[in-house]
């Protein structure tokens, strides 16, 4: 009599050590995933930024008369047909959230009087932004003003309009 022994399958034993396998390798990769998403956050905030900056920069040369739009809305109107100076997804009412971080402009300085933007919005003469990161999504705080440099903080505090802002902050070191 040949016998010979049939497989149909996995045994019990061979899925369980599977299962435990894959369970290892999952807790080994989330922190890794979750420090690479906020990595990513930070990196968009500080682009948003930039494109802010770039944005105020050149509404002060051709719409503002050496000066700079008061809100990332105003900064967003379209002029006549033409786009605005940054992108709507920046440039709506505040706060704008994107990519885990909160983004945010105003003047501590107020609206320069008797002068107007050529989108028919008020301007002023220095301004501040600040990008805040939302509970679990990013751990570092970044702001700029009108001089451009940006500053990163472990906590949030008042950007000035000028100049460096007080310690903690910092420059950022890329």
């Amino acid at each position: 009599m040949n016998r010979t022994r049939r497989s149909d399958g996995f045994t019990l034993i061979e899925l369980m050590f599977v299962v435990g396998v894959i369970g290892v390798l999952s807790a080994i990769a989330a922190p890794t995933l979750s420090r690479t998403r906020m990595a990513a956050n930070e990196s968009s905030a500080i682009g948003s930024l930039r494109v802010i900056f770039s944005g105020q920069m050149a509404f002060s040369v051709s719409c503002g008369n050496a000066n700079f739009a008061p809100t990332l809305e105003n900064l967003a109107a379209r002029i006549g047909t033409a786009p605005g100076y940054v992108s709507p997804d920046i440039g709506g009412a505040t706060p704008i959230v994107k990519s885990g971080y909160e983004l945010e402009m105003s003047s501590d300085g107020g609206v320069v009087p008797a002068a107007t933007s050529c989108n028919g919005g008020g301007v002023v003469g220095t301004y501040h932004m600040t990008a805040d990161p939302q509970p679990g999504m990013g751990t570092r705080y970044f702001g700029s003003n009108v001089g451009g440099a940006i500053f990163q903080s472990s906590e949030f505090l008042a950007m000035p309009d000028t100049g460096a802002p007080p310690a903690p902050w910092g420059p950022l070191k890329q």
